[in-house]
């Protein structure tokens, strides 16, 4: 994702007096800058960067979603609605077989053929790199677990 589409849809939204596009996109915006700022690639923002700041964003309305009181009915809606616009930016993730191909992969590379917990470490290190930003954590650590059972 590219900075420019995001403020092309910022403004946009601003002209479709799109209140809830236009607030998600912005801090997308600002978040996105921020940490280009503290990266110190202010003037050149690269594309996997973006990608990275909306995945990160997703990530903690997402929790905000989830954390959210049963009965605060007005707050759930408001995080669904950011989530759906930040989710149309965030770039497409892997399934489950393709995060098991490529733990198929490094298991082969690492001459592994049915992992255990001793070596869950060895293999997440190798496979982290290559999933990030395609794949959440959270889930190529559940895989890994499953097929180590």
């Amino acid at each position: 994702m590219e900075l420019e589409v995001l403020r092309k849809d910022m403004v946009a939204a601003m002209k479709a007096k799109d209140k809830v596009t236009k607030e998600a996109v912005s801090s997308l915006i600002a978040a996105v800058k921020k940490v280009a700022i503290d990266e110190g690639c202010r003037d050149e923002i690269k594309s996997d960067l973006v990608d990275r700041v909306i995945l990160k964003e997703l990530k903690t309305v997402k929790e905000q979603l989830d954390t959210c009181p049963e009965s605060r009915e007005d707050l759930k809606a408001e995080y669904q609605a950011r989530y759906d616009v930040i989710a149309k930016y965030a770039p497409k993730q892997m399934d489950a077989d393709e995060i098991k191909a490529v733990i198929q992969t490094v298991l082969s590379e690492l001459g592994i053929e049915t992992p255990t917990a001793k070596e869950k470490g060895k293999i997440m290190k190798e496979l982290m790199p290559r999933v990030k930003g395609k794949a959440d954590g959270k889930e190529v650590n559940q895989i890994l677990a499953s097929m180590m059972k």
